[in-house]
């Protein structure tokens, strides 16, 4: 059930993220992954902040490529969201879809690195 204080932090969210994306459309200031900094290796979220801009700007086959597995994984929360939230159908999901979760997140984040998987990397397309 969505109470206030989920749709309060929602909100919060969603404002700061509107105010990070306008900080960096006009001043092209960005965070950087930390543990790409760090390794020179793609973690399973890099390229997610660049999906979300691109989703703003609907440009969905450029946010695909920035981050193909969360692209599904939030399309396929948002079908969540409305089934149990819109259209009030109680979903349970088993534990063992969390565990399979991680470890294809896991996976993804191994395999993105690979040379012969470097369609998995963070891609811009012109």
């Amino acid at each position: 059930m969505l109470t206030k204080k989920k749709i309060l932090i929602g909100i919060v969210l969603g404002v700061l993220f509107i105010g990070y994306y306008l900080l960096n459309k006009y001043t092209s200031f960005s965070f950087q992954c930390v543990f790409h900094y760090i390794t020179g290796y793609y973690c399973p979220g890099c390229g997610i902040t660049r999906m979300l801009f691109a989703i703003l700007k609907l440009d969905f086959y450029q946010a695909f490529r920035f981050n193909p597995l969360v692209f599904i994984l939030l399309c396929l929360y948002i079908i969540y969201f409305i089934i149990k939230y819109i259209i009030k159908i109680n979903i349970k999901i088993p534990k063992t879809c969390y565990y399979v979760l991680i470890g294809i997140l896991l996976v993804y984040g191994v395999l993105r690195n690979i040379p012969l998987f470097s369609y998995l990397k963070p891609t811009i397309i012109h």
